[in-house]
Order: structure tokens, then sequence, then C-alpha cells
């Protein structure tokens, strides 16, 4: 297009430089007029035929279609990067959808990056469902990564989300009634999604986790597991009137309970171990005692050996007793045998009381007659 555009130029520049005149001949001000039209005539033709080559398909499909788009707005797209088909072909659902859409705000969607595509049919779809849902709502919803296709399809036929969810690796809840009793159970939930609560609500796993812990409350006041075995509707009315569902992106339409299976005795299984635990804490404490018990009789061995000590330290010191009392005339012979004699009838007292016959050692009075 520019070097059409150069070649015009130079041919409309040597037609004015001649202009059929003898050479010499001055221009007149209407040639240049004239020559300047045809020069912008040429310009604004190319510029159309451009345009038309470019954008002509497009252009005339809107006009067609009954929603006409000015070729500026075709400009400014294409300055802005911004793919035209996209913008055409979803301005043409909403129109024909009835859904009024300005031009400019699927525009803004396109370069927030958001899947445009997907809004528009998002849209369509609500409004054949009679789905309160405008263009912004919807838009929000995608920009904040949510599929807002998705949420419109979940809000006509609702989904069944399994609890607990297979694909975290547990298949069961495992809930315990009153007499100990554990139960497994299945359950699966049926959601619808709410519009109004789709951006900022919480997710599927957050809905998972609430009907979980509502299943195990239920249970937990059942008085017997025989209860919930034979009315298993008795957890579905007990959660569903928890609320459950508030501040999450969905409606609770239904709990339904698809198998309950009796496990084991928990109640059971924990008065053993308390008891296995207080069997090993009353040993722990008697062998801390006979510890105690041990430790207090070696004690009192050694205060014996020691004391046995002292008493043959003091024996030791009666023969020099005696001999002091010998040398400073405080003991005569005659004492000094009956001493003899006492010791000797203490020593036979003691052989007859613990039964060992033996003769006793003779006083020094019967050796002498």
């Amino acid at each position: 297009m520019q070097n059409a555009l150069f070649s015009l130029s130079v041919l409309a520049a040597e037609a004015l430089a001649q202009g059929g005149r003898p050479r010499g001949e001055s221009i007149q001000v209407g040639d240049l007029l004239k020559w300047g039209g045809i020069l912008v005539a040429a310009i604004v033709g190319i510029a159309l035929l451009a345009f038309f080559l470019k954008f002509g398909a497009l252009w005339l499909q809107t006009m067609f279609s009954g929603c006409p788009v000015g070729i500026g707005e075709f400009v400014g797209m294409y300055m802005r990067k911004i793919n035209p088909r996209v913008i055409v072909d979803s301005l043409v659902a909403t129109t024909k959808a009835s859904i009024p859409v300005h031009v400019d705000k699927l525009q803004a969607h396109v370069l927030a990056r958001g899947n445009v595509r997907d809004v528009v049919q998002a849209l369509i779809a609500a409004s054949k469902a009679k789905i309160d849902l405008g263009f912004e709502r919807a838009a929000a919803i995608d920009l904040s990564g949510r599929d807002v296709l998705d949420a419109v399809r979940t809000s006509v036929h609702p989904k069944v989300i399994d609890c607990p969810n297979p694909a975290r690796g547990r298949t069961t809840i495992d809930a315990v009634a009153r007499n100990g009793i554990q139960l497994r159970i299945k359950a699966r939930v049926t959601v619808r999604t709410n519009m109004e609560r789709l951006v900022g609500g919480a997710t599927e796993e957050t809905v998972i986790a609430r009907v979980g812990q509502g299943i195990v409350a239920a249970v937990g006041q059942a008085e017997s597991h025989k209860d919930v075995l034979a009315n298993p509707s008795l957890i579905s009315r007990e959660v569903l009137n928890s609320g459950l569902d508030a501040g999450t992106a969905f409606d609770i339409v239904s709990i339904d309970i698809a198998d309950v299976d009796v496990g084991d005795n928990i109640g059971a299984k924990l008065i053993a171990d308390q008891a296995e635990a207080e069997k090993r804490r009353a040993q722990a404490e008697a062998e801390a005692q006979r510890a105690r018990a041990v430790a207090r009789g070696q004690e009192m061995e050694a205060l014996q050996r020691e004391n046995r000590a002292k008493v043959i330290l003091s024996e030791a010191e009666i023969p020099l007793a005696i001999a002091e009392a010998f040398r400073s005339g405080n003991l005569g012979i005659m004492d000094y045998y009956n001493l003899q004699n006492v010791q000797a009838d203490t020593r036979m007292r003691n052989n007859i009381a613990e039964g060992s016959p033996s003769t006793a050692s003779a006083s020094p009075t019967e050796q002498r007659g």
C-alpha cells in the first residue's frame, strides 16, 4: 500500500510539473487543487480497498446480522491487536439471542485476557434457561478463574459430588455412634451452582468437607448404630438442616446415603487400650516402689555395717580400759574374775537360746576349784 501511494505521488508531481503546457508556462491554482483532489481520492480509495480486503467480509456480516460495526471500530481492533473475528462472532451471537452487549465490552474483556466466547455462550445458555445473568457478572466470573459456561450448565443440570472424593484416597466417611460401633458411610451430594455466590464462594472441596463433618456429627448423636442402619435418612435430614452450603458457590439440592457398612467396635478398643495403659502405669508404679524398697534395704545394710564397725571399735577399747583400771587401782583381781564369770554365763545363755549345744567356757573360779 505504501509503494502504491508513493508511485501515485510521483505521478501526480510529474503531472503538476508539466500540466499539459509548454515549458516555462506558469501553473494555475485550479490545476493544483484538481491534482490534489485526485491524490486524496486515490489515497482514500486505496485505504477503502485495503479495508475491504482485510475486514470486508466481517463488516458485511455485521451489517446483514443487524449489528453494524463502524470502520473505526475495525481499525481500533487492528491497532489494539484484537482478533476481530472473535468480536464479530460474539456480537452476532448475542444480537441473534436478543442479548444486548456493546462491542466495547467485548473488546474490554478480550484485553483483560478473558474468554469472550465462553462468556457469550454462558449468556445465551442462561437466557434460554431463564437465569438472570448479565454480561458484567459473567465477565467477572470468567476473570476470577471459574468456568462460567460450566457454572451455567450446573445451574441448569445439577451435578452429583461423591463424598468423600475417591480421588483423595478415601472411599468412606468413618463415624462412631454413642455405643462405640463404627459406621463407614458413602454419600452423594447433588448441588446446583449459585450464580450470586460464585465469585468468592467456596469450592466443591469445602462442600465435601462440610458434608463429611455433618455426617460424623449426625452419627455421633445416635444412641446406637442400629438406629442409623434402620433409618439412614436421619443423616440426610440432619445434614441438610445444618445449612452447610452457606458461603459456598453451590446450593445443596439433596444428600443421599449411598452405602452404610458396620466397621470396628471402636468403644471396646478404646476401653481395652485404656485398661492396658492403666495396667502399664500400675506396673511402672510397682516397679518404682520395688526399686525404692531395694534402695532403702541397701541403705539400712550399709547403716548396719557402719554401726557394727562402731561396736567393734568400742569393744576394742575395753581391754585398754581394764588395764588402765588395774594400774589405777580401781579394779581388783576378784572383780576381774567376777567379770569373766558374767561373760561366760552370758555366752552360755546365748548358745542355749540359739539352739547350738556347746559347753560354756568355765569361769576362772571353777577352774581354780
